[in-house]
Formats: C-alpha cells, structure tokens, sequence
C-alpha cells in the first residue's frame, strides 16, 4: 500500500517592528525587500523539488513580510489544520528590534499547539558573542520554539523540516562554527506579489557574505564571519532569469561591501552581458565601502552593469572617532575623490553616518553636517544612533562591563537611543540626531543636491524623489526612511503585548487624522520640489553648475578645506597621506632611475 498523502505547511514570516505606540510598522508598499526571506524561500523551494519529506507529502510554502503584508495567525492556524494540522511557522531574519513582535505572534501559534522556530540576527548574534543565551532566548524555549543560529544552504533546512514533520523540533539548530559555502547553492527569490509590495518593486540577492574588517558596532563579522564566502556568476546569471521569468528586473544586491567580493568583475560582466547582449532591462542596487574607486574599472563598471544606486559606509567625516570603532579602513582624504568617481559615473550615493561616537558633541555634530554639505557632493545622507547591536562587539563589552543598555530590544534599530554617551546626557543625544536629520535635509540642500545631480548628467527627478523619502519618512512619520514606506498601515488589534487596546472612537479619528495630514504633508512637499525641479531644468546653465564639493581634489585643499582642518584626526590623516604620497613619488622616481 502507498503512503496516505500529507500535507506539511511551511510558513515563513519576515516579522516588522512596533513603532513608539506600539504597532506593527506597516506599509502598502514598504522600502526594501527581505533577503534573508528570499534566500529561505528558495531554499525551501529546493526542498519541495527534492521532496525531503518524502514522495507521499506534499511541501506546501508561504511566506509573508509582516512590513507591507497583515500577519493574521487565526487565519494561518486554522490554514494548517484544514490540511491535517502539520506545519512549521518560522520567523525568518529576526533582528533584535523585530524579536519582541516575533514573540508576540509566536505564542499565538504556539498557543495552537503550532511549532515554531526563530533564526536571523538576533539569535545567531547572541549565540556567537555571549556566554549564555540571554533571557528572551531561554522564554523561547520554554514556550517549545526552535532557535536557529547560522545559516540554513548545503540542505541544513532539510533537518529542520524533517523534524518539524515528525513533531520533534530541536530546541537549538546551532550552525555558527561550520557556516556554508554559497557557491552553487539555490538562488534568492520571493513571488513577485511580495515584490510589487516594495517600493520600486525591487527584490535582492546576496552574492557574499563575511566581512574580515573589525568595526565594533558591526554584527556582520560575528554572524556571517571573517572569512568571505561568495557565489559565482553563474549563479547571479540563475538568479536573474528566474527572477525576470516573473517580470521582475530590479535588485538590491545585499552584500555589506560589494567591492570586496573577489568575483566582483565577474558579476561586473556578467550583467552587462545580460544587458548589452542578451536585452535584459535590469538595473540593481549595491553596498560598497569608501575604498572601492581605488579598483580599477569598478565604479566605471558598475555603472555599465546597471547600477543606479550605491550605499557607503561613510560613518563619521572625524578620524579619532572612526579608529575608535575599528573602522580604520575608511580614510577622509578619499572621501572627496570617491564620491565624485560616483557622480562621473551618473550613479546616486547614499551615505551611512553615525551619530554618537564618543568624540560627538552636539556642536560638533552640527559642524559636521555643515562641512559634509559644503565639501562631499553625498546625495543622500542616512543617518544612525550608535547603537550596540546584540551579536557586536560593542553590545558584548557593555554586556560583561554591566552598563546600562535599554531592556526593550524594540528600540534596537538605530532610530532609537539605547544606551548612555560618555559626554552628552541623554536628551542632548537624542536633540543632536533629530537636528543632524534637520539640519541636512532643508529645502535649500535640496535644491542643491539636484543641481549637483542635473550638472553631473543624472536625473533631477530620480534625486528629487529620494529626497523627498528621507525628508517625510523621518520628519513626519517619526520612522527611518529605511523602514518607511507607501501610505500607513495599521491595525488596531494588532497592538504589542501588554498594551492596552485603544477605544475606536479613540484609534480611528487619530489614524485618519494622521493619514489626511499626511497626504496634504507630502502633496505640499512634491509640488514644492517639483517647482525647484523644473526651474532648475529650465535653467541654460544648469550643466554648468558647481559648487566647492564638485572641484576636482588636489594638494591645495589639504590646507583650505574643513573636512581636513577642523579636527586633530583630520590633521593627522592629511599628514600621514602626505608622507604616503611623498614615499610613492620617491619609489616611482628610484625605479625611473634605475631604468634609465
């Protein structure tokens, strides 16, 4: 006799995070696409194809990002047991600000009698950096969830689903010491309804994981490794067809720093083969760090290979506070030459920057701004709290020292002051990175960031649009533009564990209030800009436009400009780039010599 046909669902959720009055941060459409999402769901897709439960069961997917998609657990409860009550729920890339909404739907499962598990950040970063699990770990636990620490390629998700069907789900999955090679591995992808829930329906692929530098705010080093582990072009090229299969032909590529993946060129090429002879309209956007103009031919093709936005860890124009962080790798007299290589090559910059290093002062964080305006043609400025993320070395210091750190892990998203400045008290902290947004983001900068862009061959449109996120996401929505998004969602039921439920008459008005307000907010905005926009297209000399950001770098500046003189580390690095130029041009001179 044949085995009775079974179904087992396998529901993955991408979960969001509370916003401050505790809902679920919810769009229709939100910024950017999970990966961790789109590399799991490919990875179960592989399973299904390999049918690892077996040939009599049926592997049925879902998967779910809570920040444009409503999670109803009822609904995927009462989903699981019409198919014969057999299921995995499993929360999918949970960071630290995302584990307490994780828990909250996690016991509505549980409390159904569902498994669950829980993997992503959070829980690889603890595992990997403390020594005990902490307590909102142990409570999982308790509850039956799974923790899954590492990552799931070369088929570590078929153990956890063959245990999850034969209800024996381990409490710990713990991969962190035997992380996977990428190399021929089942490609991101996610069905494009998810897609066309982000904002310029965007989705991702990773093509490189580890990092072997030492910030010590990063948690990428702990989780994904020191040693760099990537995919191949052929497996970028499978992951652009069966993406493009489904109309979808734009992609942020994931990876923390593009420019150091050995197969960069590869990739490179690649995609402008799929461009140029295969006619795949495809366009992407990377992550690369401040020293990728120093490779040659990278940004030049990059911008063949489709590339239109890049995001760089700039982090602090002051060289004191990037050493004391171990970010030793950026230097300040490059940072001028970088960032115009990117606008020769018609590509759009945002720029990471952080807020809260010990050398900050509220003066000086203003001064700061003023200078990175002035001096560094940045199109976009994303601006952070320091913050000690669980599974950094920051987080671990502080954690063996006992200092204070915020218990509610909610607030770990780097738009929230979590723990205590050496110098500034803590309202000063949080004054400083709210008037650092104000300060960058006025209208009179923005005009000045799309006459930059017109003048450099880039469209003001784009820019302006950019801009305009940004600017509303934190000045009226009280979110990081990264998490914002298209138009509010929220639910009244949906309300974080152990808040009390608002009265309707209460929760409706204010949200209409808040969605009206905001409609007529950014309807103002738009047209304001779009005046700025169109004078500036109008103008016959906007090609000729140019500001002191946009001269070309030379030795003079050393002495003229802010970004150099204005700090004792900024003295110290022109100091030390001169010695370095000067050793070059005594090497290049003695081996001139010696061929003569």
């Amino acid at each position: 006799m044949p085995d009775t046909p079974s179904i087992f669902n396998f529901i993955m959720i991408k979960p969001s995070h509370y916003d401050d009055e505790g809902y679920p941060l919810q769009w229709v459409r939100s910024a950017i696409p999970s990966n961790t999402l789109a590399c799991l769901n490919g990875l179960a897709e592989d399973c299904r194809k390999r049918k690892v439960l077996g040939e009599s069961v049926e592997l049925k997917l879902n998967t779910y990002d809570e920040t444009n998609r409503r999670i109803r657990p009822h609904k995927i409860i009462r989903q699981i047991e019409r198919d014969g009550g057999r299921g995995l729920v499993a929360f999918v890339g949970v960071q630290a600000n995302q584990y307490p909404r994780a828990m909250d739907l996690a016991r509505a499962f549980r409390d159904a009698g569902i498994q669950v598990a829980i993997g992503g950040f959070h829980v690889s970063g603890c595992i990997s950096m403390l020594p005990e699990l902490p307590e909102e770990l142990k409570e999982a636990q308790k509850l039956g969830i799974g923790l899954f620490a590492g990552e799931a390629e070369e088929e570590r998700l078929d153990e956890v689903l063959a245990d999850a069907y034969r209800g024996e789900l381990k409490p710990l999955y713990d991969h962190m010491k035997d992380l996977p090679a990428l190399n021929d591995q089942p490609p991101p992808i996610l069905p494009k309804k998810h897609i066309r829930r982000t904002a310029g329906s965007h989705s991702s692929i990773d093509l490189g994981r580890g990092c072997p530098y030492q910030c010590s705010f990063c948690t990428i080093i702990n989780v994904q490794g020191r040693k760099s582990r990537f995919r191949t072009p052929d497996d970028l090229e499978r992951a652009i067809r069966d993406n493009y299969a489904q109309g979808i032909n734009r992609f942020f590529i994931t990876d923390d720093n593009f420019a150091r993946n050995r197969n960069w060129e590869g990739f490179f090429d690649k995609l402008i083969w799929l461009r140029e002879d295969q006619g795949l309209d495809i366009k992407f956007v990377i992550q690369v760090d401040t020293l990728c103009h120093k490779i040659p031919n990278f940004i030049e093709k990059a911008g063949q290979a489709g590339v239109t936005r890049a995001f760089i860890g700039l982090e602090n124009i002051n060289p004191d506070s990037l050493l004391g962080a171990k970010k030793r790798q950026n230097k300040i007299t490059d940072y001028r030459a970088m960032l115009q290589a990117w606008k020769r090559a018609h590509i759009m910059t945002y720029a990471g920057y952080i807020i809260g290093f010990p050398n900050d002062r509220k003066e000086t964080v203003l001064r700061d701004i003023e200078i990175i305006k002035r001096e560094l043609p940045i199109d976009i400025l994303e601006l952070f709290f320091l913050t000690p993320l669980p599974g950094s070395e920051d987080h671990r210091v502080l954690y063996e020292n006992g200092t204070w750190m915020d218990p509610d892990l909610n607030k770990y998203d780097l738009n929230h002051r979590v723990a205590r400045h050496p110098a500034m008290p803590d309202q000063e902290w949080e004054e400083t990175y709210r008037a650092a947004w104000a300060a960058f983001y006025t209208p009179e900068h923005m005009e000045t960031i799309m006459r930059r862009s017109v003048a450099c061959g880039m469209s003001p449109g784009k820019t302006m649009f950019s801009i305009l996120w940004f600017f509303l996401c934190f000045r009226y929505e009280g979110v990081h533009p990264l998490e914002g998004g298209y138009f509010r969602l929220k639910y009244r039921r949906d309300r974080r564990r152990g808040l009390p439920l608002e009265n309707p008459f209460v929760f409706y008005p204010k949200y209409l209030r808040h969605l009206i307000a905001n409609q007529f907010r950014t309807a103002y905005w738009a047209l304001r800009m779009n005046r700025v926009r169109r004078r500036i297209k109008a103008d016959p000399k906007r090609r000729d436009y140019m500001d002191l950001s946009l001269t070309p770098p030379d030795t003079d500046e050393f002495d003229e400009l802010a970004l150099f003189g204005e700090t004792r580390g900024g003295q110290q690095a022109v100091e030390k780039r001169l010695k370095e130029d000067a050793a070059r041009a005594a090497i290049k001179a003695g081996a001139g010599a010696a061929a003569e």
